[in-house]
């Protein structure tokens, strides 16, 4: 066999963080792709999309042909200096394509001829992708599940930082689960949360095989980001342990995630005049969201709430108006709620207590 990593490897070269050479056109990659992987496409998606076409109508050869047509002097070359210099930079790098087949081959060939021999991943994309959905679906065998409950703001994922035997699935998902949770900066595509959800079990497992996992409670669709379903499966069978939080440290707590962070992330990014519209739509587009489980009543009087906050503001360069739809959205919304889901799941609840009491009991456990 040629200069190929077997599936066997798999493991290993994204434990190892290995840096990977993508040949997939760009359309590919942008569904999806591994940590440690950067783009730099045999084909572009005209050409891409060109072949594809000709091996429809006329067959492989054809499409070969033509690719070598399309692919050709100049951008031929061009394509060629990409990969020896992202070589040069990370000379232990693997390359590979959606199955390993002939862009890797041909890649692999043309890198040969420029004196560089790398090896490509057999199976390709498709096949390691494989193997990290695998390895989420076996989680459960692998791991005692454990999860983390409290009322909105009791600091779960604060607490889920300070812990080692965890996985932080809010962070792989750039969301903090509520309406409110939007984070600034996008979330990953569904492949690419499940790609890395992989990857941190690989790691997990590494450090602690078969011993508990922690992970915070959370809904089916963290933002629009989906949980696999056999991970979220045994997440809603597992043991559950309560954090437990006064109501006024949990006011504050979300004044600071929700305001004070937000607000000042969007001045840092966009300046303070657009920074403070951006912060305000996304209040208003956050309340926004849970309209029709609040009713139209009580999303008007939080609504209401939120501007005569944001009028004092931006009059008064004061962020105190803004305890008073915290408060409001906690006590009518977030806590009843939180008591219906807790109603179904007070037999699986094996402890509670607060944040200290959590941790003393969970290192007297794990």
């Amino acid at each position: 066999m040629s200069n190929t990593i077997a599936a066997s490897e798999y493991g290993r070269l994204l434990l190892e963080k290995r840096p990977l050479i993508d040949v997939r056109a760009p359309i590919e990659f942008n569904k999806g792709a591994f940590p440690e992987s950067v783009n730099l496409p045999l084909m572009n998606d005209r050409e891409r999309q060109l072949v594809g076409t000709c091996y429809k109508q006329e067959g492989q050869q054809a499409a070969i042909t033509l690719g070598h047509q399309l692919v050709s002097g100049d951008i031929k070359q061009s394509r060629i200096d990409a990969w020896c210099e992202q070589v040069h930079q990370h000379n232990h790098s693997y390359l590979y394509c959606f199955r390993g087949g002939l862009r890797s081959q041909l890649s692999q060939q043309w890198l040969q001829h420029a004196g560089i021999d790398i090896p490509y991943i057999y199976g390709g994309y498709k096949a390691l992708r494989s193997f990290l959905i695998s390895t989420i679906e076996q989680a459960e065998s692998n791991h005692h599940f454990l999860i983390l409950s409290g009322s909105t703001g009791s600091g779960k994922t604060e607490f889920i930082h300070q812990r080692k035997e965890t996985i932080d699935l809010e962070g792989l998902a750039n969301h903090r689960g509520s309406s409110f949770g939007k984070q600034i900066t996008s979330q990953p595509s569904q492949i690419n949360f499940e790609n890395n959800l992989g990857v941190a079990l690989l790691k997990y497992q590494q450090v602690k095989p078969s011993s508990k996992l922690l992970l915070e409670d959370e809904s089916f669709l963290i933002g629009r980001t989906a949980i696999p379903q056999p991970f979220f499966k045994a997440m809603q069978q597992a043991p559950v342990v309560l954090l437990e939080e006064a109501f006024n440290a949990r006011v504050d707590r979300l004044h600071g995630e929700y305001v004070s962070n937000m607000h000042q992330q969007y001045c840092t990014l966009l300046g303070e005049v657009e920074g403070f519209n951006a912060f305000a739509a996304y209040l208003v587009d956050s309340i926004s969201k849970i309209r029709k489980r609040l009713g139209g009543k009580q999303h008007d009087e939080l609504q209401g709430l939120i501007q005569q906050a944001l009028k004092q503001q931006q009059n008064q360069h004061n962020l105190d108006g803004h305890y008073a739809w915290i408060s409001q959205l906690l006590s009518k919304y977030y806590d009843p709620m939180y008591l219906y889901q807790l109603d179904k799941k007070l037999t699986k609840v094996i402890f509670k207590g607060n944040a200290t009491e959590v941790h003393q009991w969970l290192n007297e456990q794990i």
